[in-house]
């Protein structure tokens, strides 16, 4: 019998399908300069918004802290254990100081952040089944996997999402990951190795970290892209592998994982993707899943430059001016004459693309 969670209360019908807090955000004398992350920047992200006039304090939906018993349905003891060795968490977050720190400010100034994130996925998955969509404006902690952390992922956010869902949602019982960070998932990869409800669609920069050969046998729709790519080839293989996959099976959740760490410039993803090529692609993966009303589940994984928090601002309006996420929509669904109107549009789009 599943464990009570409080992750799993209904919010306010009047909410978005958008969570945060703003204990998302590390802050802490500094030393989250020490990474190239921008450790504030899902903050950021959600003051464009407010600026934008889209969301306001009360219309979002509060994220709370995952407990020990919800990251238990995933993970180890042991791992949970492990992370109360400063050190360990050091290894794993890239913040070489943090060794250094008593572990209860680790617990709170580092661990907690990202419970919180991990606790908002979890949220986000029940809120996309119920309202069509559901924005997590963190997570996507796509390294980690029920034993092991690393590259800056402490949970497996994205594993837990999908068993939550499997254990607790009527009516789910397949998932798809379609993983866009310019990094490798092998962490949600290793967790699904051989479970055969979950299909997985990787697009990677192939010469970076973590190049885990191991966990690529989990990957149903393999995408290496080599240094630099740009994006018109870029945009092409997404198209056409989002389509392969969700032609191959049709899911119950699409979990997508919308790194922005492909954008041109970025220290550690290599690759040359524009900000406009971003926007772009989240519009190509919402287009798929909405077509085939599916309901999706968006994470903001790694981007590590401190223009990504305008880039995944403009995303989200974007997504909402083509009235690919709005409030009808998450409360009515599928019937909702906007709904198929939409669904006009983007067969529409489809027969251009192919045209041009």
């Amino acid at each position: 019998r599943p464990h009570r969670t409080e992750l799993y209360e209904d919010p306010p019908s009047v909410c978005w399908p958008i969570v945060y807090s703003p204990d998302y955000n590390i802050t802490f004398m500094g030393l989250e300069k020490l990474h190239p992350f921008d450790a504030g920047k899902w903050g950021k992200v959600i003051n464009f918004l407010k600026e934008e006039k889209l969301i306001a304090d009360d219309l979002i939906v509060q994220a709370r802290e995952a407990t020990d018993e919800d990251l238990l349905v995933v993970h180890t003891r042991r791992y949970l254990n492990k992370l109360k060795w400063s050190f360990v968490v050091a290894t794993i977050t890239e913040i070489p100081p943090v060794a250094f720190l008593p572990n209860f400010v680790v617990q709170r100034k580092v661990l907690k952040p990202l419970r919180t994130q991990t606790g908002g996925t979890i949220m986000a998955g029940k809120l996309a089944v119920d309202r069509g969509w559901a924005i997590n404006v963190g997570g996507g902690f796509h390294h980690c996997s029920s034993d092991k952390g690393g590259g800056f992922c402490a949970y497996a956010d994205i594993t837990l999402a999908v068993k939550f869902l499997f254990e607790r949602v009527q009516g789910v019982s397949k998932a798809t990951i379609i993983d866009l960070d310019a990094h490798q998932g092998n962490g949600h990869e290793r967790d699904f190795m051989d479970d055969h409800r979950v299909y997985i669609m990787d697009a990677y920069n192939r010469y970076i970290y973590p190049g885990d050969g191991f966990a690529k046998r989990a990957i149903k729709r393999k995408v290496e892209l080599e240094w630099g790519t740009e994006d018109t080839e870029y945009l092409q293989k997404v198209h056409t592998h989002v389509e392969g996959a969700l032609n191959e099976l049709k899911p119950d959740i699409i979990v997508y994982n919308a790194g922005t760490d492909i954008l041109d410039g970025d220290p550690l993803g290599g690759l040359a993707i524009s900000p406009q090529g971003i926007v772009k692609r989240d519009e190509v993966v919402f287009k798929a899943a909405r077509r085939r009303r599916i309901p999706i589940l968006m994470v903001t994984s790694g981007g590590y430059q401190k223009r990504t928090a305008r880039i995944i601002a403009d995303s989200i309006l974007n997504l909402h001016n083509l009235g690919l996420i709005d409030k009808e929509l998450a409360t009515c669904g599928a019937g909702n004459p906007k709904v198929e109107q939409m669904i006009r549009d983007s067969a529409k789009d489809l027969t251009n693309l192919s045209l041009q």
